[in-house]
């Protein structure tokens, strides 16, 4: 009864730290993430569940909060079977006469011209229609239960609705051109379709051979993915400011593509499916908040020497082979993932965070769940989140992201390259932390960051504004004449543009002037 057709956690943690020997906390990761991904819960749901995980005051409270948490049983062993999607093969390789370990098996080559990198499998819809499609027979035998198995015949098994209905998590169909989309389930069962399904009225069954032949025979790529929306994608105008003029004469710095698949998604089907691509952003400021950017898949790639700030409510956001830029986000409903980045600043409410393969990145963060580092990353620094614009409260509560949990300084440290004695990160020192100022006007209800700071954080801004204070006092009582103010002033006026231009914070000014023309973001 704990086991199926939901499985509860409490099954799952034995299975996975008694027999998989995994991490506890690695376990709950999978759990809570599929439970995410599958189960219908609406934001305020999400936001009562992290407050009750907050007043679990001992472990033993935590794990009794977590044994009420189930999941879809055939769901989750779909979504197991997708960590597969990437393993190394070195079948493949020896096949392609690929040397391994080789870079190409881990990363995109730099200059391949390629605009979805085959080796990073988790932008590339082709690959994971070749998956699927490779394996779709496993797939579906997994579903079968024990007393449809056939030993002697294992293609012709039965699978039951219900497990045909799981395979929807994976897979959805259209009957008119991607106008619509319908559930698997739904086509499968069609009078016209049966013949080919292998569904049998009688027994309300389905024959396993002929699910997996027509499957494999119907696949198609993903026609809201990455590289539909590169190559039929609508342009989108957004207007970027700092732009190196003379640099844009030249033809020697690109201007920044920005496309999105919403004109061509279904109304009713645009969660998880309304995808924004942003593609070498160089040397230029973005700010948006608006109807085409909430709730949307967000995939920024390539962005070098860039502030960009998309204030709307998010689905998700990949962050891939940045440079040097900062990264304003609205909350994000599901995951930030940062892959191969380098000197970046990323500032964000998100439900999950992951990164991978990042080097002197610092990340700004407001999230319920631990941050999952992967492999590769070097020079980590975890900060809490500081900043706050007028909507920001919100549209938190839009994305079920509440104030009441933040373990940010708590990351989750997964593969053989973590050391405790040479760990990858490091929380930000108190003397490096400023709260940051989002340069723009919108309207609304927010009028501070939602969430008090630490305490050593919040003693040090404090302190900081003591010494403000204090200097201000000084200047006032000197006794300073009137001429002498005026030199005064110009003095600290000329250091302080010296500084501007050490530090880079002028080009970040500058970049902001078209912008705060209109003195409101773009809606």
């Amino acid at each position: 009864s704990s086991g199926f057709p939901k499985l509860n956690y409490s099954v799952w943690r034995h299975i996975a730290c008694n027999k998989l020997h995994l991490s506890e906390d690695l376990a709950w990761m999978y759990f809570s993430t599929c439970h995410l991904l599958s189960e219908d819960l609406s934001a305020i749901e999400r936001v009562e569940w992290d407050q009750r995980f907050t007043e679990c005051s001992h472990q033993s409270d935590v794990d009794e909060l977590r044994s009420q948490v189930s999941v879809g049983t055939l769901k989750f062993i779909l979504y197991l079977y997708l960590q597969q999607l990437h393993k190394v093969s070195l079948k493949a390789s020896l096949v392609a006469g690929d040397e391994w370990p080789s870079l190409k098996n881990s990363q995109e080559l730099e200059g391949s011209g390629r605009s979805t990198p085959r080796g990073n499998k988790t932008l590339d819809d082709h690959s994971h229609m070749l998956f699927v499609q490779h394996n779709i027979q496993e797939i579906l035998e997994l579903l079968v239960e024990p007393e449809n198995y056939s030993q002697t015949h294992p293609t012709e098994s039965a699978l039951t609705t219900e497990a045909v209905e799981a395979i929807g998590f994976l897979v959805a169909g259209s009957i008119d051109k991607c106008r619509s989309l319908i559930p698997l389930l739904d086509i499968a069962t069609l009078q016209t379709v049966q013949h080919k399904s292998g569904f049998s009225k009688i027994t309300k069954t389905f024959n396993l051979r002929k699910l997996s032949i027509w499957l494999r025979d119907c696949l198609v790529q993903n026609p809201f993915g990455i590289s539909s929306c590169i190559a039929n994608g609508r342009r989108l105008s957004w207007p970027m400011a700092g732009e190196d003029k003379e640099a844009m004469a030249e033809s020697t710095t690109k201007r920044g593509k920005i496309a999105t698949n919403a004109h061509v998604v279904p109304k009713e089907h645009m969660k998880g499916n309304k995808i924004i691509i942003m593609s070498q952003v160089s040397k230029q400021t973005i700010a948006r908040s608006s109807g085409t950017l909430e709730g949307s898949s967000v995939k920024i790639h390539r962005s070098h020497y860039s502030f960009l700030y998309l204030l709307s409510p998010l689905r998700s956001v990949t962050i891939e082979k940045c440079r040097n830029s900062t990264i304003v986000l609205g909350p994000v409903e599901v995951a930030l993932y940062i892959s191969h980045c380098e000197n970046l600043t990323v500032i964000s409410a998100a439900r999950n965070v992951m990164i991978c393969g990042s080097t002197s990145c610092t990340l700004h963060l407001l999230t319920p769940n631990r941050p999952v580092l992967l492999g590769g990353n070097e020079t980590l620094t975890l900060a809490p989140y500081h900043t706050f614009y007028g909507t920001l409260e919100e549209q938190m509560a839009k994305s079920g992201i509440g104030v009441s949990r933040n373990l940010w300084d708590q990351p989750l440290c997964i593969g053989p390259d973590h050391k405790d004695t040479a760990p990858v990160w490091e929380t930000l020192p108190t003397q490096d932390f400023f709260t940051f100022n989002v340069p723009f006007e919108i309207v609304g209800k927010t009028r501070s960051i939602p969430m008090p700071l630490p305490p050593k954080y919040q003693k040090a801004i404090s302190q900081r504004q003591k010494q403000i204070d204090s200097w201000q006092k000084t200047v006032k009582e000197s006794g300073l004449a009137k001429e002498q103010r005026r030199e005064f002033q110009k003095l600290v006026e000329s250091r302080f543009h010296v500084w501007l231009s050490e530090t880079g914070h002028k080009r970040e000014l500058d970049s902001l002037v078209v912008p705060l023309q209109n003195q409101t973001l773009k809606k």
